[in-house]
């Protein structure tokens, strides 16, 4: 008899459980399966309009994992609420350590964020020659924390990604061509148009020069002690030191071979007798 009522008291509990919860635990399974669809299809569309846009996949596996994490938290609060859970001073327990968290790592969370904005906007990508923080060298890789600079006798330079991306950055292989800028000096007694000839025609003789934009060859300065020419070329970028290197050699020696001289630095000097 007694085990009877037990039976009959755990039934009821039981009906009076199911009655009470039924809908919430349908409800809670149903948003745990839509939470959990939209944390796998949401991410891959993420990805995707990533990848077509050309970014870092780098950036597209932290971004994608950063969305499929975020949406499981909600779905998780979403549940909790359907059983009358107060969320709000969970959400705001989670917001204190979040805060907690972000100050003690602030400096990590900088260099993160850093991290991000150069891989999505990509002011400089692997390979590019540039200038950043004061420092300058060949990009050898761009991570979520830091990045790698190869300086031009190999030297391996470690930059924290806030100061790179709170730097101006030089990009000098961003353009496909640059201009070699050049000074050359000849003494005031030589025939300025016939040294002007001979670098235009050395200049029209090397490949490497571009005709567009064409090139300028101008009297820059009267100097103390020689006129000087401001030359000025295009090439393509790849061109760039070795066309500079190569042409200022062959003025030097064009200019010997024509007799036009190249001075150096000299004072006048009066000596006055009393």
């Amino acid at each position: 008899m007694a085990d009877t009522l037990n039976l009959e008291a755990i039934t009821q509990e039981l009906v009076t459980i199911v009655t009470t919860y039924g809908l919430d635990v349908i409800g809670a399974i149903i948003i745990l399966i839509i939470g959990n669809m939209i944390s796998k299809r949401v991410p891959k569309t993420v990805s995707r309009i990533l990848n077509k846009r050309d970014v870092d996949p780098t950036v597209v596996n932290f971004l994608g994992s950063l969305t499929r994490m975020s949406i499981l938290i909600i779905t998780l609060l979403l549940v909790l609420a359907q059983f009358g859970v107060q969320t709000a001073s969970l959400i705001a327990v989670l917001g204190a350590a979040g805060l907690a968290i972000g100050l003690a790592l602030q400096g990590t969370l900088s260099n993160v964020a850093g991290g991000v904005m150069l891989l999505f906007f990509r002011p400089l990508r692997v390979g590019d020659f540039v200038e950043a923080a004061g420092h300058g060298g060949t990009v050898k890789a761009v991570n979520l924390f830091t990045t790698e600079l190869a300086t031009p006798d190999n030297v391996q330079i470690i930059l924290p990604n806030a100061s790179v991306w709170g730097s101006a950055i030089k990009n000098f292989s961003f353009h496909d061509t640059r201009r070699v800028d050049l000074v050359m000096g000849i003494a005031y007694e030589d025939d300025m148009d016939k040294a002007m000839s001979v670098m235009n025609a050395l200049i029209a003789a090397d490949e490497r020069t571009l005709k567009d934009p064409e090139p300028m060859i101008a009297v820059a300065e009267l100097a103390d002690s020689s006129v000087n020419f401001t030359v000025r070329m295009w090439c393509n970028s790849g061109d760039y030191w070795g066309l500079k290197f190569d042409m200022t050699k062959a003025m030097k020696e064009a200019f010997d071979k024509e007799g036009i001289s190249i001075p150096f630095p000299q004072q006048v000097v009066h000596m006055v007798k009393e």
